[in-house]
């Protein structure tokens, strides 16, 4: 029988919690890390025989057995993070943003081919059954040429989220694109390809003295392959999340991805085609006073597994995730030309 994987934690915030308890179902979680003694001592206190860190050089100086470490921290540390656990010789998974500068990326992607070792990226949407199936559609050809692509994200985020956080701040995370949409902008790169150009207009309107960049924007897209597309984000809308919806105007047919999360096949018709029988994805992250997408960090974890004991293909590369961020830098690029 093969033993299971060995992970570690970096930072022990509410998403930690999500990511111990699938390595705990999963794999086996060796140990935890964070600068606040009372979290890092919480998360470790709820499994067997995990240690607890302080500090991530103590962490990596350890000679614990560990396969693969969890960077679960604020966006703007990512990458020095993951370039550190790296060089010492540890596989990681990184959640989203894999980092906030494409510099910052490529240079997480060297280090990880210099020491012969993978870098997972956190794109759990891609799981979600209803993109999982307008994406086959695209692969099969059912679609034919894609004309035109709206996303959609009308969330809210209150004072409280913000409240005594490193969320909101440009330094730690550098911006709405990055913290509550990476994972929409990462289904247009996915599903349509790169983009070429870009012009976006953004605001503050709610969050003035709270947050320090937008709280909603508007983004016209032209993507290399000559397809247009539109960007509505905020998180503005009243009192709860509203939407986050995808459509897509086709040469062969016309779809919308829609619900709260992308959880919903809401519109679709399609030349001699029929999506049918999805399967019920899984409910939305649950924060307390918010919510998020829809959590599929299970599958994402099976597929690390599956890469690293069973070489299988990985659903997301650094590559892919490193055009996450440029496309977000491309958008925050063209607001401040």
């Amino acid at each position: 029988m093969t033993p299971k994987l060995k992970f570690a934690i970096i930072g022990c915030g509410r998403i930690a919690q999500r990511h111990a308890a699938h390595i705990h179902q999963l794999a086996t979680l060796v140990a935890v890390c964070d600068t606040d003694e009372t979290k890092a001592h919480h998360l470790a206190q709820q499994y067997t025989n995990v240690a607890t860190y302080l500090c991530l050089k103590d962490l990596l100086k350890a000679q614990l057995e560990i396969d693969v470490i969890a960077i679960c921290t604020p966006n703007g540390l990512h990458a020095q993070q993951a370039i550190a656990c790296l060089q010492a010789g540890f596989h990681v998974l990184v959640e989203k943003p894999i980092a906030l500068q494409v510099e910052d990326c490529m240079e997480m992607m060297r280090v990880a081919t210099a020491n012969h070792r993978k870098i997972f990226a956190i794109k759990q949407n891609r799981y979600n059954p209803p993109v999982a199936a307008v994406k086959a559609l695209i692969d099969e050809g059912r679609l034919g040429n894609i004309f035109s692509i709206q996303l959609t994200c009308f969330w809210n985020r209150n004072p409280d989220y913000y409240h005594e956080s490193w969320k909101g701040t440009q330094l730690l995370d550098g911006g709405t694109l990055f913290t509550q949409f990476s994972h929409f902008i990462d289904l247009l790169y996915w599903m349509v390809g790169d983009v070429d150009k870009v012009q976006a207009f953004t605001g503050n309107y709610l969050h003035k003295g709270i947050i320090e960049f937008e709280d909603s924007g508007v983004v016209i897209l032209q993507f290399l392959n000559g397809a247009i597309g539109t960007i509505n984000y905020t998180v503005n809308s009243h009192k709860q999340n509203m939407e986050g919806s995808l459509t897509i105007i086709a040469e062969k047919g016309t779809v919308k991805i829609g619900g709260q999360y992308l959880n919903e096949l809401e519109y679709q018709n399609i030349e001699h085609f029929t999506v049918d029988n999805l399967p019920k994805g899984n409910p939305a992250n649950q924060y307390g006073t918010y919510v998020g997408s829809m959590s599929n960090h299970d599958k994402v974890y099976q597929n690390v597994i599956d890469v690293l004991q069973n070489n299988r293909e990985m659903t997301t590369s650094a590559f892919e995730a490193m055009k996450t961020v440029e496309i977000i830098r491309k958008i925050y690029d063209s607001v401040n030309r």
